[in-house]
């Protein structure tokens, strides 16, 4: 049997809103249902830990995470692709000319 299956694992998408770990990001999936009772559509959101080998996803990054076995206790996905990039905000103001000094606080006065 040398054909290819495709796999039948469980894929979602959804932005990372933590990568401060080694080698994990923590995935935040939102899908979008009806209320049971009221039928209203309400978000419902839900975080994964997902394994990032190389470390490539950042915070805001939207992303794809695959099913696969368990890799520590909280650990059950592992990232397949990143699909948007986030615009990366810098603090260094001396790329765009702009000289960071430190403010002077007004001194409170002794009576």
């Amino acid at each position: 049997m040398a054909e290819t299956t495709p796999s039948n694992k469980n894929e979602k998408v959804g932005s990372v809103v933590s990568s401060k770990m080694a080698k994990t990001i923590v995935v935040e999936v939102i899908r979008r249902v009806p209320h049971p009772l009221y039928k209203r559509i309400i978000n419902k959101r839900r975080k994964f830990y997902a394994h990032d080998e190389t470390g490539e996803a950042k915070v805001g990054d939207v992303v794809r995470i695959i099913e696969c076995r368990p890799l520590s206790k909280l650990k059950r996905w592992q990232l397949k692709e990143v699909l948007r990039k986030a615009v990366q905000v810098t603090t260094d103001l001396s790329a765009i000319g702009i000289q960071a000094t430190p403010e002077k606080r007004p001194s409170k006065k002794k009576r």
